[in-house]
Order: C-alpha cells, then structure tokens, then sequence
C-alpha cells in the first residue's frame, strides 16, 4: 500500500449539503433559518453583540498602563559618591547637596569607583555598589522604606478620584 492508495471509507466522506436551491426538498426556501426575525437575515455583522456595548468599545484604547505601586528611586552612582565630600551620605545630606530630592527613596548604583572609606545610607544598594563600598572600607546601612513593609500606597488619577 502506498500513499496514493489511501482513502477514507466508502461512506464517511459525505458531501456538503448546498441549501437555498429552490422550494424544493430539505434545505430549500428559507434552509433552515426559519421564518422572518434577525437570523433569518444577512444584515448583521459577525462581531454583533446583541445590542450590549461592543468589545471593541468596551476595552481600553491608550497602550500599557500606570503601576499605581510602582516604587521609584533616585539614583546615586559610586562616581557621585566619590565627589561627595563629608563621611556619611545619607538621604537628607544627598538633598542638602543637590544630588537627590528632598524626601525622595535613595538607590545606589555600582558605576564609577569609590577610593576612600564612607558611610552610605540608602534604601537600596545594587550587589555591585554594596562590594565596592565594602571593599573600599566603607559601611553600607539600608534604610527601610517610608510606607512599611510591603507594597507602597496606590498612587494615580484614578484613585484619587473616588
């Protein structure tokens, strides 16, 4: 037996039935939609929802959202830090030199190199940042975030607005 032998059973392959060919027999006239009413007719639209909002309306248009716990950093990186003049940086000092905001959540970064002995306070430290600091001599201390532990408070326009 070769490929081109193969067929299905005498009997399984029926053909499609062709409605709508006269009043003739099954399948004529109205074939099988009935009479009259909405599916009777060819003037509706696939995507028809049956009068209800449709999907397409119903969804959001602008791409991506708004994390409203999103926790954002101002970051510091080690170079930063080695102009820095003073034996601890910490979040309020950082501000007083213009380098972060005031009140913001501090992370420090790993580029550049540290060559003297400081103090870091920071609410976050990269594991590159941390070695360098260590290593140099310095103390690395984390602080814990404002809001607890967990996630922050929601924060967006459409929180705010109930």
């Amino acid at each position: 037996m070769k490929l081109h032998d193969l067929k299905p059973p005498a009997g399984s392959n029926r053909p499609k039935r062709r409605v709508a060919r006269g009043i003739g027999g099954k399948g004529g006239k109205t074939a099988g939609r009935g009479t009259k009413g909405q599916g009777a007719r060819d003037t509706i639209p696939a995507h028809f929802e049956g009068g209800q909002l449709p999907l397409t309306q119903r969804i959001p248009k602008l791409k991506g959202f708004r994390n409203p716990f999103r926790v954002a950093y101002a970051v510091v990186n080690l170079d930063t830090l080695a102009g820095f003049t003073g034996e601890r940086a910490t979040p309020d000092t950082l501000s007083a030199v213009g380098l972060v905001r005031k009140g913001a959540l501090v992370k420090v970064l790993g580029r550049g190199e540290l060559t003297r002995a400081l103090h870091v306070e920071a609410h976050a430290f990269s594991a590159s940042a941390r070695a360098a600091i260590e290593s140099a001599g310095g103390t690395v201390e984390i602080l814990p975030p404002p809001f607890g532990n967990g996630r922050p408070p929601a924060r967006g326009n459409a929180l705010t607005n109930r």
